[in-house]
């Protein structure tokens, strides 16, 4: 089977991602999966109707759903990883395609993390905000596998005319709830309202750097993701020094 990894560097990115996406490439050689990082923006979604924040659109269009750039390769290859640019990949983490290999889509479900108690409130109320359903069980988006049977719901589009859909403009356009949403929203309601047939991952695939209990750090999880790393006391600079750590 042909295999990628696909990562997002467009804009803006930090200097301490790149240990980060350089463990993303030396694992796609590893496992014998391509790798590619996009590094000049592909699908350039703008909001109709924007009501997102000035420094959201500080671009000119919004970097996040670059991601969804990636299911232009789906059909050139079987499978498609996505993975965020603050994912790191330790260098014991086995082969993540195999476990999704008769799915649609395979991906941790934040619920599953061993969360602290702070974030499990946080979950529950993210989850209650964005799909009515303080119980409603989503994936984190920045760790994603997509098989080629995706290009069924896509419809015969193009990724950016599936961002495009009327239907999703609400989460685009940053509506209401959705104001600081990114593409997980969208994500979730999609794969969901198309019933794919779901790998739901292990935590250890995503494991939420800050969003775990610190000692989970310790039971060998397989991608570090430092979702939070504006929020770190160096802004996410001391990454790279925590990777080291792990290693």
């Amino acid at each position: 089977m042909r295999r990628l990894i696909f990562q997002v560097a467009v804009g803006e990115v930090p200097w301490f991602y790149h240990p980060c996406m350089n463990s993303a490439q030396r694992y796609a050689d590893r496992i014998g999966a391509h790798y590619l990082r996009l590094t000049e923006p592909m699908l350039r979604i703008v909001p109709k109707k924007s009501q997102r924040s000035e420094n959201a659109l500080r671009l000119g269009y919004l970097p996040i759903f670059e991601k969804e750039h990636g299911f232009s390769y789906l059909g050139e290859y079987d499978q498609v990883c996505i993975l965020d640019a603050d994912v790191y990949v330790r260098e014991t983490a086995p082969d993540i395609f195999p476990l999704a290999e008769v799915f649609d889509f395979a991906g941790v479900v934040e619920q599953d993390l061993p969360l602290q108690e702070k974030y499990e409130r946080k979950v529950r109320n993210y989850a209650a905000d964005q799909y009515g359903d303080k119980n409603r069980r989503f994936y984190n988006m920045g760790v994603t596998v997509w098989s080629a049977n995706v290009l069924t719901y896509l419809n015969g589009q193009t990724p950016k005319q599936f961002i495009e859909r009327p239907e999703f403009e609400p989460y685009v356009n940053g509506e209401g709830k959705y104001r600081w949403s990114t593409d997980q929203t969208l994500l979730n309601t999609w794969v969901a309202s198309e019933n794919m047939h779901q790998r739901q991952l292990d935590w250890r695939w995503n494991c939420m750097y800050d969003y775990v209990v610190p000692t989970a750090l310790h039971l060998n999880p397989y991608f570090v993701h430092f979702a939070l790393a504006s929020k770190m006391p160096r802004g996410g600079a001391e990454i790279p020094d925590i990777i080291a750590g792990l290693a």
